[in-house]
């Protein structure tokens, strides 16, 4: 960190850079032949798209991840999956802790911009409380999926499946190890299976809520009028982006299935768009209507400072106050007792014109360059861009320059749009008011 803070670079360039360190060290070890089931060498694109995928934790893949790779190469991509959900700077700074290393304040304010923090104060407890929380979420994970792994597989295989899964889930990775039973099949053969649906769907909610929200439930329980309002506006959007699409997928997607089975894939469906990239169904299958529902959820995304991507809930939430409030003919947008502060509604329109134009532009581009048609493209790169990893089985055909346009679209949705842009040098500008003139719009 002193190195980084003689260069003068701001906490969102080490952020972003961070995140490219992990990922082309990533690819480098990916690369070697020990990393490959068959002892070759990996072409370095390949490596570079698998790295990250697995360090933005999005789950899109271009070879079958229980079949190519080696044990080295799937601890090297667990790895970049740990680092990438609980972030690159919460892994340094929990080094630095565990060494008895003295954070300074500058490399506290680093942390605070990383998890998306309200202040610097507490931020060494805070972060103490995501790895202890982590680890033991991870690790109950992981218990419990041992007993559906032991039941058609060895101990010890049973054991790295249970682990795998659980990390993968909670960070919302979307990486499996099926493809021993199936390639590319994801977790199709146990779409049935109760316990590991429950189980993998709790791991990717309680992943991707955030880290601060985790904080408030820790500190007030069921006292909910004591949380943020952040937390307030992360829980109720959660909710209605769980509940409402999968009463469309139960009424609509999977009419053919018996009751039980039919309520368990429709949940599913609508938890692991949500940036999770897990599928019990094939996303294939569903209709035009339904894969415009799943672009729309995997383009939201997971909550601020959590293990997921996209432009986040609460930007969705804060645009649909913004409208309401227009409508009203109010001045701000309010919820809960509260103003929101017009510089947050400018931040979040930005955030979503941003991903919008890129999801559509590349989608189109990447449609050109395959000349396939462009429904399952910008599937595609909405689930890059929301950091996902669904897909309607086209990424391993897609051609280098298509595959370089969904790493930035990855990169992109997991450090933000906004932690991008801010990390690109600025003109220093002397700042002034310009005079006002109307113009008309709507």
């Amino acid at each position: 960190m002193s190195l980084m803070k003689r260069f003068r670079l701001t906490s969102v360039q080490i952020i972003l850079g961070g995140f490219l360190i992990m990922i082309l060290a990533g690819a480098c070890l990916l690369c070697l032949p020990f990393s490959s089931a068959s002892g070759q060498f990996t072409p370095f694109p390949e490596a570079l798209f698998t790295a990250t995928s697995a360090t933005c934790v999005t789950g899109l893949i271009v070879h079958d991840t229980a079949t190519y790779w080696s044990l080295f190469g799937k601890l090297v991509i667990l790895t970049l999956i740990q680092i990438g959900g609980m972030g690159v700077v919460t892994i340094a700074v929990a080094i630095g802790l565990m060494s008895g290393k003295k954070i300074s304040l500058f490399e506290r304010s680093v942390m605070q911009d990383s998890i998306s923090a309200d202040q610097v104060g507490g931020i060494l407890r805070l972060t103490k409380f995501i790895l202890k929380g982590s680890a033991c979420v991870e690790g109950i994970g992981a218990v419990l999926l041992f007993p559906v792994f032991i039941r058609n597989n060895p101990p010890i295989r049973a054991i790295g499946l249970s682990v795998f899964h659980s990390v993968s889930a909670f960070c919302n990775a979307g990486f499996d190890l099926m493809g021993s039973i199936e390639q590319y099949s994801s977790l199709t053969h146990y779409g049935t299976n109760v316990p590991l649906n429950v189980i993998i769907m709790t791991l990717i909610v309680v992943g991707g809520i955030g880290f601060a929200t985790w904080d408030d439930i820790q500190k007030n329980k069921w006292k909910l009028h004591r949380y943020r309002l952040q937390s307030k506006l992360i829980l109720v959007t959660s909710l209605i982006l769980i509940v409402i699409p999968a009463v469309y997928f139960f009424c609509f997607e999977f009419t053919g299935m018996p009751l039980g089975q039919r309520i368990l894939y429709s949940l599913f469906q609508s938890v692991t768009a949500r940036t999770a990239g897990f599928n019990t169904a094939d996303q294939a299958a569903l209709s035009e209507t339904g894969i415009i529902m799943m672009i729309f959820l995997m383009l939201v995304g997971g909550s601020p400072g959590s293990t997921a991507g996209g432009m986040k809930t609460t930007t969705l939430a804060i645009m649909f106050l913004s409208c309401i409030s227009v409508f009203h003919r109010h001045d701000d947008a309010t919820v809960f007792g509260r103003r929101i502060p017009p510089e947050i509604v400018r931040n979040a329109t930005a955030i979503f014109m941003l991903y919008m134009q890129l999801f559509v532009v590349t989608g189109c581009i990447i449609s050109r360059i395959e000349g396939i048609d462009l429904l399952p493209c910008l599937y595609e790169t909405a689930s890059a861009v929301g950091t996902v990893g669904l897909t309607t089985g086209i990424t391993p055909d897609l051609c280098t320059a298509s595959r370089i346009l969904l790493i930035f679209l990855m990169i992109l949705g997991r450090v933000g749009g906004l932690t991008m842009i801010y990390a690109l040098p600025q003109a220093h500008t002397v700042s002034r008011k310009l005079p006002k003139e109307h113009v008309n719009v709507g």
